[in-house]
């Protein structure tokens, strides 16, 4: 039994590793595409920008030679595996945006959100399948950093962590935060196991969503100003979308990629 719950928290932390390479290029949900099609203000302030490019440097060498390299693999396989891949690790992490649903006083999209979570886990087979879309009950995101904005809180400087990425003070700790934080608490191995099997299918299957994006701002002059910034517009979009508090985003949003694509 120890041994198990030894190799289960060793795959805990080498998803961790993984998910957070993968935040070294983008964040976990979103779209530089703003939910009314009108600009929002996302003002960029990097004063620490040389040491911020040193370890953009090796944060997107880990990118490149551990987690891309998987993604693009994955894509290869057969759409009905990444759509299940996608559904359940969708599915695994709505307890946390039905938390931020709270936190950010938004009575009706945090019933969505359980009314998913419910629906998808039991008539979804673990979330396997999507159930929910079809009866009316669209999928929204929310993180920490997102809840914070949402409260009013600043931007702060941008701030590029080793393996966590560039991103603006406050959505960094909120980062930190959704990792931190367990809905389903550490006491059952069941439990664990599923959620290491979720980390790391959402993070191969986020990245692999993100390779055409990567990929254009990679044939720009300077690919970290080109990502920080689409990440800051993105993000101000982000938090713009949780004040609104709408129950499907998707109505909101110009055409282009959506908040599960970033």
């Amino acid at each position: 039994m120890r041994s198990l719950l030894c190799s289960t928290r060793l795959c805990r932390h080498t998803a961790l590793l993984l998910s957070l390479s993968y935040l070294a290029g983008c964040t976990s949900t979103g779209s530089a595409t703003q939910p009314d099609c009108a600009k929002v203000d996302y003002p960029i302030y990097d004063p620490a920008e040389p040491v911020n490019r040193g370890v953009f440097a090796f944060n997107k060498a880990v990118d490149d030679y551990a987690l891309a390299p998987v993604a693009h693999g994955y894509r290869h396989l057969p759409d009905f595996m990444q759509q299940g891949v996608h559904n359940f690790a969708s599915n695994f992490g709505e307890p946390k945006v039905f938390i931020n649903d709270l936190l950010q006083g938004n009575p009706q999209r945090s019933v969505n959100t359980l009314g998913r979570f419910a629906v998808n886990t039991t008539a979804g087979v673990l979330g396997l399948f999507n159930v929910s879309d079809p009866i009316g009950i669209p999928r929204h995101t929310a993180d920490f950093g997102q809840t914070f904005g949402v409260w009013g809180i600043g931007n702060g400087p941008i701030v590029e962590l080793p393996l966590l990425g560039t991103d603006n003070s406050r959505d960094s700790v909120g980062k930190i935060l959704n990792f931190v934080v367990s809905p389903f608490g550490d006491n059952s191995d069941t439990v664990q196991t599923l959620g290491t099997v979720a980390m790391v299918g959402g993070v191969v299957d986020g990245r692999a969503a993100l390779l055409p994006l990567t990929d254009s701002l990679k044939t720009m002059p300077d690919y970290y100003s080109a990502l920080r910034d689409v990440n800051a517009e993105h993000r101000a979009a982000f938090v713009q979308e949780g004040k609104q508090g709408a129950t499907d985003p998707a109505k909101h949003r110009c055409e282009g990629a959506t908040h599960d694509d970033f």
